[in-house]
């Protein structure tokens, strides 16, 4: 605001707000893609609502794919912010915590009364405490070097994928068993534990891949998109195995880690004892 000066003073120049600044395109794209994988979560409740299994199945799936993406392409843009790592959380709450949650109890386990909504909470209260764990840990400095290639528990959408397992299987092989709520039960009871848990699996972050297996990983990526053209579910259901088979591995590839980093700082006191002990002498 402009005030006018008293007589025999210098004019006063009139004092703007400072702009606030603006974001690029790039910098929003990243959030676009959060924004994106949320629609795709809540679309599939609107599914199960309407009994259309397959496509709140493909729903979330595509909240997957976009849930992947948007990390990479906000650290490709430099685009990384605050508000995009709450709003992936978020996202990722309603996607792969309430949405599946939400289309298994619609589709049996409200067969289960009480217990079956018992256990659809027990699901998605064990992401949120899965996901605000995960964001308590970013940026932690006291994490081991070896440990940055794992994750604490399974992540949310690989939790949402597997415990959609009966339900992929049901397409595929009929739902004379998997709809069974006691089956379901048992998903939602493993992956919610799983969640929670400290056990160590793969984050894939910072996989490298040797030039003599360039072409041939190339090659089966060719091969797995040809099966999800052609066999979709049955390819989804291998795959989530898959995925649970590599839980054993990928703890046992832990504790080899950890073991040589406990060795290498147990070899390093060992060597620097002497040469304290030799100071010690010296100044004696």
């Amino acid at each position: 605001m402009f005030k006018p000066s008293a007589p025999g003073q210098p004019r006063r120049r009139l004092i703007r707000p400072p702009k606030l600044p603006g974001l690029s395109l790039n910098k929003l794209i990243p959030n676009i893609l959060t924004v994106l994988a949320l629609c795709a979560g809540l679309t599939s409740i609107r599914f199960a609502l309407h009994g259309k299994w397959e496509h709140a199945v493909l729903s979330i799936v595509l909240a997957a794919i976009l849930d992947g993406l948007d990390g990479r392409v906000a650290r490709l843009l430099q685009g990384t912010s605050k508000f995009g790592a709450e709003l992936d959380s978020l996202s990722d709450f309603v996607s792969f915590g309430v949405a599946p949650a939400m289309v298994l109890y619609f589709w049996t386990m409200q067969g289960a009364g009480g217990f079956g909504w018992a256990l659809v909470l027990l699901f998605a209260v064990c992401c949120a405490l899965r996901l605000a764990r995960f964001n308590t840990m970013l940026g932690n400095a006291d994490l081991p070097p070896y440990a940055y290639n794992f994750f604490t528990g399974i992540p949310a959408p690989a939790a949402a994928g597997v415990v959609l397992l009966p339900m992929v299987a049901s397409f595929e092989f009929g739902d004379s068993f998997f709809a069974r709520p006691t089956v379901v039960s048992v998903f939602l009871l493993g992956v919610a534990f799983l969640m929670v848990s400290t056990i160590p699996t793969f984050s894939f972050k910072k996989v490298r891949i040797p030039n003599a297996w360039v072409l041939p990983v190339l090659l089966i990526v060719g091969l797995l998109a040809a099966f999800l053209v052609t066999e979709p579910w049955l390819t989804l259901v291998v795959l989530g195995f898959a995925y649970v088979g590599l839980i054993p591995v990928s703890i046992r590839a832990f504790r080899r880690l950890k073991r040589q980093a406990e060795a290498v700082v147990q070899a390093e006191t060992l060597v620097a004892a002497p040469s304290d002990s030799d100071e010690n002498a010296t100044v004696s």
